[in-house]
């Protein structure tokens, strides 16, 4: 059943309304695979930005966050692509296992908390999105984000965590999502990410697009690999099947690359070491907003478990530094408005931060490869 989004006969509440159950979502899933979202009537982002300020109302008001303009020369003559990469918190595993010790249970109600998702994403107007931890695919993000003008893709993680927690609503997994006006979709890989030989429980989407606008090609990534201290080794070789599989997808690189994800790896790590010195030539976007450009940010999650504190550098958006420059990209929240019972929490839905980049074709790629 659809929640009731207050008292207001509400849009959003409509374009919910129309979409099918939770529970039918695990029984017709293949069938809501090939659902047609051409029949379903297009939302304008502005009406449903303000039906998600309606039910956020008695929540304290979003945080203010600024682009850093990164550009070194003139201007593009084209418009940007701006992406946004975000691991988005399950919703079954921050009520049922992540044990979020400062974070009230009222402040992760999927009523309100899934508003102010979808409120972040509107407030930046991706041309793609990159998420992990994507439980609500078929009964939120993939009909409403349709709606929006987005080609919607989903790879659920064999065995997702999210269904060992009672009332859940699916596998989590990763998703992404383009603006059909803007991007053409040539080619799509979901790929089962191996360590060792064997096949693992973390996934990934590559998807080769053409800019409309330029006639470029580019593949664009999403991923999220294996969480928890003392699997450095697994992940790096996760990482390697990875970039192996991208080299064959983007002919060594002919074919520009943007990867997102959360690595769930520090920059220390060896997996860090391997996208740095990877021979497809990428670079961290977010190492751009340090005064050298060398250093990555000091979080990109900050929470507090029953174990302690939580602050880490996992988050990143790889980048193919001879093809594409980065034009700007979004500051992190600072320590003070994240708060001392860190995320999540009534502001903020997750307690990974959202990273947003802008990006524009080289005009000449091949002479820096």
């Amino acid at each position: 059943p659809v929640c009731s989004m207050g008292n207001s006969t509400s849009r959003l509440y409509s374009a919910l309304a129309k979409t099918l159950s939770s529970s039918a979502v695990s029984q017709h899933q293949d069938c809501l695979e090939e659902l047609d979202s051409a029949r379903l009537d297009p939302i304008d982002p502005k009406d449903l930005l303000e039906e998600c300020q309606i039910v956020l109302q008695k929540r304290p008001p979003r945080f203010q966050r600024d682009f850093v303009d990164l550009r070194k020369n003139a201007d593009s003559n084209h418009r940007p692509i701006r992406v946004m990469q975000w691991n988005i918190l399950a919703q079954a595993l921050g009520e049922g296992k992540d044990n979020f010790v400062q974070c009230p249970m009222e402040a992760l109600k999927w009523e309100e908390r899934k508003c102010l998702i979808l409120e972040e994403i509107l407030a930046y107007k991706p041309d793609i999105l990159c998420l992990q931890e994507v439980d609500h695919y078929f009964d939120t993000f993939q009909p409403l984000l349709s709606r929006l003008g987005y080609q919607c893709t989903f790879f659920p993680k064999p065995w997702s965590p999210c269904l060992d927690v009672e009332q859940n609503n699916g596998p989590d997994g990763c998703a992404l999502f383009f603006l059909k006006e803007r991007f053409e979709l040539i080619n799509s890989a979901n790929i089962r990410l191996t360590a060792m030989k064997l096949k693992t429980n973390q996934v990934a989407i590559a998807q080769t697009l053409k800019c409309n606008e330029t006639g470029r090609l580019f593949c664009i990534a999403v991923t999220h690999l294996k969480a928890r201290t003392g699997w450095e080794r697994f992940r790096s070789a996760q990482g390697c099947d990875l970039l192996q599989n991208l080299k064959s997808i983007t002919q060594g690189a002919k074919i520009p690359l943007i990867i997102c994800g959360d690595f769930n790896a520090e920059p220390t790590e060896e997996v860090y070491r391997e996208f740095s010195n990877s021979s497809l030539n990428l670079n961290s976007a977010y190492k751009l907003l340090s005064p050298d450009g060398q250093s990555e940010p000091p979080y990109t999650t900050w929470k507090i478990r029953p174990s302690g504190e939580c602050r880490h550098t996992l988050d990143y958006i790889w980048y193919s530094q001879h093809a594409l420059n980065v034009n700007s990209a979004l500051d992190l929240l600072t320590e003070e408005q994240i708060g001392p019972n860190r995320l999540p929490s009534f502001n903020y839905p997750s307690d990974h931060l959202s990273l947003v980049c802008d990006f524009s074709f080289n005009q000449d790629p091949d002479r820096l490869l």
